[in-house]
């Protein structure tokens, strides 16, 4: 007969329940630490045209607004706006990675990220009971832009209707996110004339996570973090690590700006910058709530976490 101090024995379905609420008293403290703290989200690839991956970000982004941390959510929508060019017979250009946008590209642009886009993610994000807001750069001027001129190399570039970040007034941010809602912001700037500019998205979602002191900024991207040479990945890097594994091969390509991007915004006052796979159902999840996480972040120094 066991003792009344014994554990009793737990059927298969009792121990999977049991797991769970395991699963919740891990995340509890990193709950604790990051209660009414904002959290800047870049929302793009293939987490934005798979149903069931848009229903698991939005079912993320929605359970950190309910737990009291502040979501703001920054997107792109470049798969939307080649199919929208494509029907009016507008063909794409990238330069460096860059969309050509000349006056009807920019008409195209901005209706589509605004009008179609970013209505729908609020849209998404309400059906799970959030309280969603769209807003753009031009509301509010809340990204105030001007043309870019330089490519990354400092060499003068012409790409139409391409703007860089000057201000991010992050008045309208603030008032939404302090507040019961979440703000859903398009990556289109306005100039000191008035005119409209597309801006990359990740640009955005760095500026506007710098602009708040943001306590991360999670990248949402279809790799699953930065790899190294034997693409096992890195889950935590700081500026020493970033610098050798850019020298010996591990970081190339469009990894690179990336990377650096993440790193500036920790220079500037992001505690952290995660880079995670869209992929993986709850991912944001995952990376903020478990202790090995399943992605990369970034740190200025990784001796002062």
């Amino acid at each position: 007969m066991a003792g009344k101090n014994e554990m009793p024995e737990f059927s298969d379905a009792m121990l999977k329940q049991i797991d769970k609420a395991s699963i919740l008293i891990e995340a509890l403290p990193y709950m604790k630490k990051l209660r009414g703290q904002t959290i800047v989200i870049k929302y793009g690839g293939n987490a934005m045209v798979n149903t069931e991956l848009k229903r698991s970000v939005m079912d993320d982004i929605t359970l950190l607004k309910y737990i009291g941390i502040n979501p703001v959510l920054v997107h792109g929508g470049g798969p939307d706006i080649n199919n929208m060019l494509s029907r009016v017979n507008i063909e794409s250009h990238f330069v460096n990675g860059l969309r050509y946008t000349d006056e009807d590209t920019m008409g195209i642009a901005q209706m589509v990220l605004i009008g179609k886009t970013n209505k729908e993610i609020v849209s998404n994000l309400n059906a799970q009971g959030a309280k969603a807001i769209g807003i753009c750069g031009i509301d509010g001027n809340l990204i105030e832009a001007e043309k870019l001129t330089k490519d990354g190399s400092g060499n003068d570039i012409d790409i139409g209707y391409v703007g860089k970040v000057k201000k991010i007034n992050t008045r309208v941010i603030e008032m939404l996110a302090s507040d019961e809602y979440i703000p859903v912001i398009a990556p289109i700037g306005v100039g000191e004339n008035g005119e409209s500019y597309n801006i990359n998205a990740d640009t955005v979602a760095a500026e506007v996570a710098v602009a708040l002191q943001a306590s991360k900024l999670i990248t949402l991207t279809d790799v699953p973090g930065v790899l190294d040479n034997e693409k096992k990945l890195i889950t935590i890097l700081d500026e020493e690590l970033i610098k050798s594994y850019i020298e010996d091969g591990a970081i190339t390509g469009g990894m690179i700006p990336k990377i650096e991007g993440c790193l500036d915004t920790v220079r500037r006052g992001v505690r952290r910058a995660h880079i995670i796979d869209g992929r993986v159902p709850h991912s944001i999840l995952l990376e903020m709530f478990t202790a090995k996480g399943i992605g990369t972040m970034i740190l200025k120094d990784r001796t002062k976490r």
